[in-house]
């Protein structure tokens, strides 16, 4: 038998589907292309995956994981992320006196799993759950600094930075945002890593820019590289 396959041909072909659309968004005849499965059948796996919530659509109608595939992911392998992050994230907002967050991408979206929030005065609030762009703030910009470049040149489409300023983020270790993803906020971010070294989250640091000026990297870069780099750390000693 192949190894590929398991001899159950549908679930074989629904698998084939979920693996090409991991790299990002594709058309239905990029799904084909990807797949090698015959037009029809992809078209009809496809809607049923969606049915499912296994896959979704982005706003130009292009096939993507859906948010199925988050929530079992969650189930299976968030609970050691959290683990790990939660008391790091207290700690970093308690230094920064700013509130912080944790954030992992999910298809052309970011969702917040994670946050610490400042106890009193102006503060920026992003609650748990919430599902933000990956076109603005220095979240997404992590987020999206170390992807392949196919996907990575994909996901610059309608973005507020640049190719440019990601070699910028690779370079530093963080990125900064000034007004990107809310009129008077700022940020800063750097990213987690998991199993191989892969980027699988982002921890920032977030308030108004009165606080954080519009330079927030030198004030906050590296407090969150350091906060990031412990979060990794412990997730690669928890296996």
């Amino acid at each position: 038998m192949d190894d590929s396959n398991s001899g159950v041909g549908v679930l074989d072909k629904a698998a084939h589907i979920l693996d090409a659309l991991e790299s990002g968004p594709l058309t239905l005849a990029g799904l084909v292309a990807a797949t090698g499965l015959a037009r029809p059948t992809a078209h009809r796996l496809a809607t049923a995956l969606e049915f499912h919530r296994l896959v979704s659509r982005d706003l130009n109608g292009r096939f993507v994981l859906g948010p199925r595939v988050g929530e079992l992911a969650a189930a299976a392998g968030e609970d050691k992320l959290l683990a790990s992050a939660n008391p790091v994230l207290i700690a970093l907002r308690d230094a920064s006196k700013e509130s912080v967050q944790l954030y992992r991408r999910q298809g052309d979206q970011r969702i917040c799993v994670a946050a610490a929030e400042r106890m009193v005065g102006l503060r920026d609030t992003v609650p748990v759950g919430s599902v933000l762009t990956m076109h603005a703030g220095s979240a997404a910009q992590v987020l999206l600094a170390w992807e392949e470049p196919d996907r990575m040149h994909r996901g610059l489409q309608g973005a507020k930075f640049t190719a440019t300023d990601l070699s910028g983020v690779r370079r530093r270790g963080w990125a900064q945002s000034v007004a990107e993803r809310e009129a008077g906020i700022a940020s800063v971010s750097a990213p987690i890593r998991g199993a191989g070294g892969r980027v699988i989250a982002a921890v920032s640091v977030s308030g108004p820019i009165e606080r954080l000026t519009r330079t927030p990297g030198r004030i906050h870069g590296h407090a969150v590289i350091t906060a990031a780099t412990r979060i990794s750390e412990q997730l690669k000693a928890r296996g």
